[in-house]
């Protein structure tokens, strides 16, 4: 043989012991990643066709303090087709049957349906949308229709569940309700009573089978689920939706009437601590106002003159003066290291007694007080303060809560020749609307502090899981001789001929508090950037105290006003009015801290109605009106409310057909 062809020859088995080689090799993977692996791939490879995906339970409802709804969540149903699920027989039979039920339920023409699902047929279509958000009994309804009863193999319907938060109250008290949001990546943030108690609210979610079909779209396998989700529980809050109410249109229109940039309102109860209503109201650049963000608990600033109570009581506390001590105010003007410090009335109040000096709210008498006892030591008056847990924070499960700043000698960075008389009067120092009302409610309360609650229980339908009790902060801030001189001094702040609130006395009702008016931006030289906080805070009556509160109003307009007396008092006075109007205020602090039977009544009531699956109107008279529109809501019609409280008209009468989204009017008293 040739040497070329023998060299061919070589080449060609070299080459095929090559392809032999590679095939082996091959061969070997495989059997190597089926013997070894084959279950993993099986596994992914069924990952992508049939996945487990999750079913969020119902949120459990947020209550408020006589049972009324805050929040609930509703049940809402995406219902689709497959169009080839049904065999031919079933289809042809059901069709017209099917899209006449669904033109009266929906409102289309017969026609429409028929051609829809003919084509959705031709095309295979697997996943057609027929209608989005409705209700639980909507849903139910429309699962009974010809070949939808056949059920999601035979009959083709997919439904799909989700559950939505709604707010009967809507945007009132919006930010203290709040609510709990998980973006994509498990972030989660947390705002307001929603976003502290949500590991009692959200419960367990669900898993439920769902295979890949064409599109990139996911089908539920069979009509059950693989685990079902657990509800949440509910939360009984104290908010009271009379006083929520009341708290939010004065704090509205005053806003509104000086054009102020945001403002905050808090009543609180003052024995138990439980808070009422809480209200935060921002401006926008349209100019009008909305929850923003929660001012009340979230934003530490300058007191200005409602801190002069605590300056004065630990004074008082110290034995270095008693309200009698006189203090001369030297034409309102003191000065310290070159900085001023002056009293709204021009020329001062002369020599005045330190009970007069508060009453009249006199910066350069209180300062000068402190001056004189305290610039020699000042730690024993910062000492004082913190005594009195000013420098705290109150703990709130609510997140946000800002930080109190109380300086100290110790610290030099913060510390200079005048922090001490700046903090008198309220400057250099820092408080939250809440930690200001908090200590005032201690001197409402006989010097008990308590702290603030939101919540009183955790339930499971009629069984409390949680109850949530008084929580005392500070058994007792200063002495009951401290506290006796000034109450009395808080309630000739209001009194006619006395004080800076005389405008706000009232003869059919007692009040006590403090007003408050500081500087912002006052380190600017440019006088227009001087904006001012205006606040009043106390409680009433003045002589048993029942209810605290606290009005802060940022910025309104200098030319319309910006003095505490006259921007937030008023708003003070007219919660004041209103709840002793609404309540006579004869209750006891005792009788309050007992389990309210029409709480219990309201909530089995509502629960009992909410599990029915109803065809007609139901009859909800006597209801709260905050749980007959959640109700009728969820049953897919519209509903108007007049009045507030109780159901005692209903425009739809009980036993009427169920009409989507007919409109039924609610009168409430």
């Amino acid at each position: 043989m040739p040497t070329t062809e023998k060299q061919v020859l070589n080449r060609l088995y070299f080459v095929t012991a090559c392809v032999f080689l590679f095939a082996f090799t091959v061969v070997g993977k495989l059997v190597s990643i089926q013997l070894s692996e084959g279950d993993n791939y099986r596994r992914l490879a069924q990952e992508q066709t049939i996945r487990n995906f999750t079913i969020q339970p119902n949120r459990g409802n947020l209550y408020s303090d006589d049972g009324s709804l805050l929040a609930t969540s509703a049940t809402r149903f995406d219902i689709r087709f497959d169009a080839l699920a049904s065999n031919e027989k079933n289809f042809e039979k059901h069709l017209k049957p099917l899209s006449d039920s669904l033109s009266v339920m929906l409102g289309k023409p017969s026609s429409y349906y028929q051609n829809t699902f003919k084509k959705a047929r031709s095309l295979k279509n697997r996943y057609l949308l027929l209608v989005r958000n409705l209700s639980y009994s909507e849903h139910m309804r429309l699962r009974s229709f010809p070949l939808f009863n056949l059920g999601g193999n035979s009959g083709g319907i997919i439904i799909e569940q989700r559950t939505v938060r709604e707010h009967p109250l809507g945007r009132i008290a919006e930010r203290s309700i709040g609510y709990e949001r998980f973006d994509e990546n498990g972030y989660v943030t947390r705002v307001g009573l929603e976003g502290a108690y949500g590991e009692y609210l959200r419960g367990e979610t669900g898993q439920r089978l769902k295979q890949k079909i064409a599109k990139g779209q996911w089908k539920p396998i069979s009509d059950s689920n693989e685990k079902e989700p657990k509800d949440g529980y509910d939360v009984v809050s104290t908010i009271n939706i009379n006083i929520q109410d009341i708290a939010h249109h004065a704090l509205l229109s005053q806003l509104e009437k000086y054009e102020a940039d945001h403002g905050s309102v808090v009543v609180m109860e003052v024995g138990s601590g439980e808070v009422k209503a809480i209200s935060n109201l921002g401006r926008t650049s349209k100019g009008t106002y909305y929850e923003k963000l929660n001012y009340a608990i979230g934003e530490s600033h300058e007191p200005g003159s409602t801190f002069k109570l605590m300056s004065l009581i630990a004074a008082f506390e110290d034995k270095v003066i008693d309200t009698s001590y006189v203090v001369d105010t030297e034409k309102g003007v003191l000065t310290f290291y070159g900085k001023k410090v002056r009293d709204s009335k021009y020329g001062g109040y002369g020599k005045i007694t330190a009970s007069k000096a508060f009453e009249l709210s006199s910066n350069t008498g209180v300062v000068k007080i402190i001056d004189n006892f305290y610039k020699d030591d000042p730690e024993r008056f910062v000492n004082r303060l913190y005594n009195m847990g000013l420098n705290n924070k109150l703990g709130l499960s609510i997140k946000g809560e800002g930080k109190p700043y109380i300086p100290h000698p110790n610290d030099k960075k913060n510390w200079s020749g005048i922090t001490l008389q700046w903090m008198a009067y309220g400057y250099n120092v820092s408080l939250t609307p809440l930690q200001t009302l908090t200590f005032y409610n201690a001197i409402a309360n006989n010097g008990e502090m308590v702290k603030p609650r939101l919540i009183k229980e955790v339930r499971s339908f009629n069984k409390t899981v949680r109850r949530f009790d008084k929580e005392i902060l500070n058994p007792s801030i200063c002495s009951q001789e401290t506290i006796g001189m000034v109450k009395q001094m808080l309630k000739n702040v209001v009194d006619k001929e006395h004080g800076t609130g005389h405008d706000l006395f009232s003869a059919d009702f007692s009040m006590a508090g403090k007003t408050g008016t500081c500087q912002k931006n006052y380190a600017s030289k440019d006088s227009d950037k001087l904006k001012y906080i205006s606040s009043f805070v106390g409680y009433f009556p003045a002589d048993n105290p029942k209810y605290s509160c606290i009005v802060v109003i940022h910025e309104p307009d200098k030319s319309k006003g910006y003095y505490g007396a006259d921007v937030s008092g008023p708003v003070f006075k007219s919660i004041a009015q209103k709840i002793y109007t609404n309540s006579p205020l004869i209750d006891t602090i005792e009788e309050l801290e007992k389990e309210s039977e029409t709480v219990i009544e309201n909530y089995e009531a509502f629960y009992v109605k909410a599990q029915k699956k109803y065809k007609v109107v139901p009859n909800v008279s006597g209801m709260s009106g905050m749980d007959a529109v959640s109700l009728l809501e969820n049953l897919g019609l519209r509903v108007k409310v007049s009045g507030n409280g109780k159901v005692t008209n209903q425009s739809l009468k009980p036993g009427e057909k169920i009409e989507p989204q007919k409109t039924i009017v609610l009168e409430l008293i």
